[in-house]
């Protein structure tokens, strides 16, 4: 399936496929790198690894092509060489150029090599093209924990959390012990997932497990996972029980207390973040991130004076500039405290274009208090920005509802063309997620 991404590798290795370079027997390969053995590699390689590691994965690709066209290099072309290129195409650009390795890497009789099928895979999850990703793991004659990883790790950054914490299992069922790396993957699927009783299991195999690496990223990853279950007490016993800390753990925890509304408690965990100090001695500085929590307990708490403050501080003590998300808590702050015109003047002065989802909080704010002429102006901007969303007309008509305008109301419902798509819920059985509808009756159970 791959065959005809390569028209410039077929060409060079039509006529000179048997003169290409080190091809040595598996019986020769050193047992530990799996590459063949070479006392004193090409150095060509030696030229793409420096481009690598100075981040110059576009002359690394260049070079490589490079190296293909003229005859006389086919014999630097190796299992390294080709696992540099690789690298050099860890992004979601390169997906064409990772098509066009993994045929050379067939036609060279490299398959076998754990380490350049890895690397493929990740070149294929990097770009979104998670079924070529997990058709190169299935090919892998001998997997090892970094395989497994690798894949459940493409799953989780493709927002497909359930599947990652499936092939977690399976992978387990095969008898491969989970390092730390792999167990941090699996904590952020069941974070994304709602996983609470697969978390729990994960957090209690790792106190029980000898010899695992409980790193600041691992113990990051349960706070995250706790936070994000529910179960914010646990989380802050993890948090608690930590003796080094850096800036994701504490905006794991802030933002933890502020999704679930104690403001309170978030506040005072940031008052002491700033007060506190990395391993380097150095004050522990907020990120963006950070702010997204302090803003969002503001907001929960109604305290808009302290969220402007905040806000300010960013960009003033910080030098963080803010991002949407940011501009889209205080338009939250502003209304969520009743100050739908201070709202509205926000938004205008806003450094970036508002998006539709800063207009539609405005807009759900006018629903509940019954600001019919603000509402009206929101909707003529949104119609601007997405004028197929059901959800906004559906809110206008309430709107005109709550007034009495039932005239205003029946034009509006009219104007609906299609119904909104359903929501979901989904529950836990198992250690796995379902989901299902209202009235569904597709799921077994």
């Amino acid at each position: 399936m791959f065959m005809t991404r390569l028209k410039w590798f077929n060409s060079l290795l039509r006529s000179s496929a048997n003169t290409l370079v080190h091809r040595v027997p598996m019986s020769k390969w050193h047992h530990k790198a799996e590459f063949p053995v070479s006392l004193k590699p090409p150095r060509y390689n030696q030229t793409l690894r420096k481009h690598l590691e100075c981040n110059r994965h576009t002359k690394v690709l260049l070079l490589f092509r490079s190296f293909l066209r003229k005859r006389p290099t086919f014999n630097a072309i190796d299992s390294f060489s080709l696992l540099y290129a690789l690298k050099a195409c860890n992004n979601k650009h390169s997906s064409t150029q990772g098509k066009q390795l993994h045929i050379l890497i067939v036609k060279l009789g490299y398959q076998a090599i754990v380490q350049l099928q890895t690397s493929l895979l990740k070149v294929y999850a990097q770009s979104g093209n998670l079924r070529d990703a997990h058709q190169v793991f299935v090919q892998i004659p001998s997997k090892n924990i970094i395989c497994w990883t690798s894949l459940i790790s493409a799953y989780v950054d493709n927002h497909k959390p359930g599947t990652a914490l499936q092939l977690f299992r399976e992978m387990q069922r095969n008898n491969v012990e989970p390092d730390q790396v792999t167990v941090t993957v699996a904590l952020s699927a069941c974070a994304e997932t709602g996983a609470l009783e697969m978390g729990e299991w994960i957090h209690s195999f790792v106190r029980c497990k000898q010899g695992l690496n409980r790193d600041l990223c691992l113990d990051n990853a349960l706070i995250n996972m706790y936070a994000k279950c529910g179960d914010v007490v646990t989380a802050r016993k993890v948090f608690d029980g930590m003796r080094n800390k850096d800036v994701t753990t504490w905006t794991s925890m802030i933002v933890g207390h502020a999704v679930h509304g104690q403001a309170c408690e978030a506040l005072q965990l940031f008052s002491q973040m700033s007060k506190s100090r990395d391993k380097g001695d150095c004050v522990m500085t907020p990120n963006d991130v950070t702010f997204i929590g302090v803003l969002m307990a503001c907001s929960h708490a109604g305290l808009v004076e302290e969220g402007k403050r905040h806000f300010r501080s960013m960009s003033e003590v910080y030098g963080i500039e803010p991002r949407e998300a940011h501009f889209g808590c205080m338009v939250d702050l502003l209304c969520r405290g009743g100050h739908l015109r201070d709202a509205y003047d926000f938004i205008m002065e806003m450094t970036m274009p508002p998006n539709v989802i800063v207009w539609r909080t405005l807009l759900g704010a006018c629903s509940v208090q019954g600001e019919l002429e603000l509402a009206a102006e929101v909707k003529h901007r949104l119609l601007k920005l997405d004028p197929g969303y059901v959800g906004d007309s559906v809110a206008m008509s309430n709107i005109y509802a709550n007034k009495g305008l039932w005239n205003n109301k029946i034009f509006v419902r009219n104007q609906i063309k299609q119904s909104r798509a359903p929501g979901c819920s989904s529950i836990e059985v198992e250690s796995g997620v379902g989901e299902f509808l209202i009235v569904d009756g597709d799921h077994p159970l």
